[in-house]
């Protein structure tokens, strides 16, 4: 896709010779020769990027950045500063300005900013269209992902949330299965409900009965009044609980009469109690081996497993993780008042190539981190954990699995070669044996960016 950038600069040939380094890179370029023509243009077409000098007469770059601002705020905007105003082009940057270019300008420079500049914005426009897309269609904006295993989520997600079936998400820790849980459920006729969560390897056996069922004052000690379970508590809705393998057989039993007949007593209580609940169960092992080991009952597996779900692991979606980036970077940014920070190409490619044994929870946990302690505007390998950044110096390689088709193959192999050389073409089309034309046509046969 080409993108437009306008070009504002009093001097003529700084214009032209701005656009002469930018126009072969698939750009489409137009040029301004001060503000009032860069608003008119403004006004009657969008740009993705603007590169404007600092100082000009009668509207100058500072006060073109302040009206793209308020009146185009997706647009991005580049200074460019000579040598005795460098410290106003700071001050902009603190404003929003994407990024300030000291003059004479550096073509390599300039062509990596904007660069950088286009991909971020890629994957802010990418970033929104899924949130709009997944909240049209299926309200699960909370739920970040455009890769082919996310996909197969979503799917199930929708096929199951109108309905009435139990349903089993399995995953690693971190995966994002009670986001999952929570799409069913307000996908679903009892989204007006409500939607009760319990992390069932949280506690023993005695309490989680008693958080579940409810019980009787004096059933036992400190029993000192009537409880409320969250069974009563769910009544039209549905019930989430999480790591439903470290529960007690003697528990299972219990969980299993609900599931068959919608009826259980408080604990130390006589009176059945009726209710018309969804359950939802999530684990991170393995409930057959569970099952095959005696730890769980074998009825009550397939009660729980009437839908599976199963949520991929981050290492196995790793195209997702710029999308991830991007989401955790504005949300802490905004949340510790930070302007919107910047990530480096390397920093992207480590993040990448880091297998993530913590999954979606550690990335967040990490690029929290990063913020929190940024000292500049942008983060480089050096805001990133000892072990992240050490994982760069191992070899790059991708994980395919089995049956995917040779064509996502290829385009794998393609985007991780170019995370790894940086995004070089050139040494990309050696390392991988193309020439530089077949590896354009499948750059653009494959969309990749």
């Amino acid at each position: 896709m080409k993108r437009k950038i306008l070009i504002v600069d009093d001097e003529k040939n700084t214009r032209e010779g701005l656009k002469w380094a930018l126009e072969g890179k698939n750009h489409e370029i137009s040029l301004a020769a001060n503000g009032q023509e860069a608003t008119d243009l403004l006004s009657i077409q969008p740009f993705d990027l603007v590169i404007t000098d600092l100082k000009m007469p009668h509207m100058d770059g500072m006060q073109l950045h302040e009206y793209i601002h308020s009146r185009h705020p997706q647009t991005f905007v580049i200074i460019l500063t000579g040598h005795g105003t460098v410290e106003s082009a700071r001050a902009a940057f603190k404003k929003g300005v994407y990024d300030y270019i000291e003059k004479p300008v550096n073509i390599d420079e300039l062509n990596q900013i904007v660069e950088r500049a286009l991909r971020e914005k890629n994957l802010e426009e990418e970033n929104e269209e899924l949130k709009r897309n997944l909240e049209e269609h299926y309200g699960l904006n909370n739920i970040i992902g455009k890769s082919e295993p996310m996909k197969q989520v979503y799917k199930r997600i929708i096929q199951v949330a109108p309905t009435k079936a139990t349903v089993l998400i399995q995953g690693e820790s971190g995966t994002g299965k009670e986001l999952i849980a929570s799409a069913i459920h307000y996908n679903s006729p009892r989204k007006s409900r409500p939607f009760i969560k319990l992390n069932c390897g949280a506690l023993t056996p005695t309490l989680l009965e008693s958080e579940l069922f409810g019980h009787e004052k004096g059933a036992f000690t400190d029993a000192h009044r009537q409880k409320i379970g969250r069974f009563e508590l769910a009544d039209g809705g549905t019930i989430f609980l999480d790591e439903i393998s470290e529960t007690s057989l003697e528990f299972q039993i219990r969980l299993l009469r609900v599931l068959q007949e919608q009826e259980f007593e408080r604990v130390g209580g006589a009176q059945t109690i009726h209710v018309d609940v969804r359950i939802i169960t999530a684990t991170n092992q393995n409930l057959k081996e569970r099952m095959e080991a005696g730890a769980f009952r074998e009825d009550l597996f397939y009660r729980l497993n009437v839908i599976q779900i199963n949520v991929p692991p981050l290492r196995e979606r790793t195209e997702d993780i710029p999308l991830l980036v991007d989401a955790f970077l504005k949300e802490f940014c905004r949340d510790n008042n930070k302007s919107l920070l910047k990530i480096s190409p390397k920093t992207m490619t480590l993040l990448q190539n880091f297998p993530w044994p913590g999954n979606v929870r550690q990335i967040r946990n990490v690029i929290e981190g990063m913020v929190v302690m940024a000292t500049s505007d942008e983060l480089t390998p050096d805001n990133l954990p000892d072990e992240i950044r050490a994982s760069g110096d191992k070899d790059h390689y991708i994980r395919i699995q089995t049956g995917v088709p040779l064509s996502e193959v290829e385009k794998q192999t393609i985007e991780s070669t170019l995370r790894a050389t940086n995004g070089n073409k050139a040494k990309t089309a050696r390392i991988l044996g193309l020439g530089r034309k077949t590896l354009y046509r499948k750059l653009q046969e494959y969309g990749i960016e």
